[in-house]
């Protein structure tokens, strides 16, 4: 769950993987995170609740990516194998091994207060789709209402979901079935991602990665490489 900081741009990271021989033609397709993309950013939700029940804004995102009993529990539940309850008994009990007690009902949602729509990446996938680009959400799910709000076939033409397929990212089955689905093979194909390890998973299977880390930078780079201009204007 850690989020790197990375000072390339979006559209120096895509010109990079070209170099490395990923890129082979312009993009016909994009696949698309949802939380932290077309949202608000998931670790600013994560750290605002960890400040709020504890000392540490990134005891969250530690538990998550340091603490073995819990990572298993999120790639359990990612993968629709356990429930969101189950989940969140197991997550309260983990945090109560750190001395921090939380009522385990509600507790995804608690974590995932903080996020709100990403309007400007909302407007730059509208505005793909209006000019023909298959646009596919492909996203690790946290919860049984993350999504809950969001109009995600008005979105994206393709949803794929990983707790109902069984499979998560970074595992190349989950891109697979969203290139599958949209009818384009996978190096016709970006994925755009707030996690970079999420994109190398993606680049395994030959889709150029966009690391997202600002919206008017990718949604520039998305605009440069699909040749648009004033994309989040469309």
């Amino acid at each position: 769950m850690e989020k790197e900081v990375d000072e390339k741009t979006a559209l120096d990271a895509v010109s990079e993987a070209a170099k490395a021989g990923v890129e082979a033609a312009p993009p016909r397709a994009v696949l698309t995170d949802f939380g932290g993309v077309l949202t608000t950013s998931v670790f600013d939700s994560f750290r605002s609740y960890s400040a709020r029940v504890s000392e540490d804004p990134l005891l969250i995102e530690r538990l998550f990516r340091e603490d073995a009993e819990s990572s298993a529990l999120l790639v359990e539940h990612e993968c629709g194998r356990l429930s969101e309850a189950d989940f969140e008994r197991g997550i309260a009990a983990r945090l109560r091994e750190k001395g921090v007690e939380v009522e385990p009902a509600g507790l995804v949602a608690a974590i995932g207060a903080g996020m709100r729509p990403d309007e400007k990446m909302i407007a730059a996938l509208v505005g793909l789709r209006a000019r023909g680009v298959p646009v596919a959400i492909v996203s690790n799910a946290l919860g049984d209402d993350c999504y809950r709000g969001y109009d995600m076939e008005a979105l994206a033409d393709v949803v794929v979901i990983s707790s109902e397929i069984g499979s998560r990212k970074p595992g190349r089955r989950i891109y697979r079935t969203a290139c599958d689905r949209l009818g384009v093979e996978p190096p016709a194909c970006v994925m755009i991602d707030d996690l970079e390890h999420n994109l190398s998973g993606a680049a395994r299977l030959g889709i150029r990665g966009l690391h997202h880390v600002d919206s008017t930078e990718t949604a520039r780079a998305l605009g440069e490489l699909f040749g648009v201009d004033s994309l989040t204007e469309a």
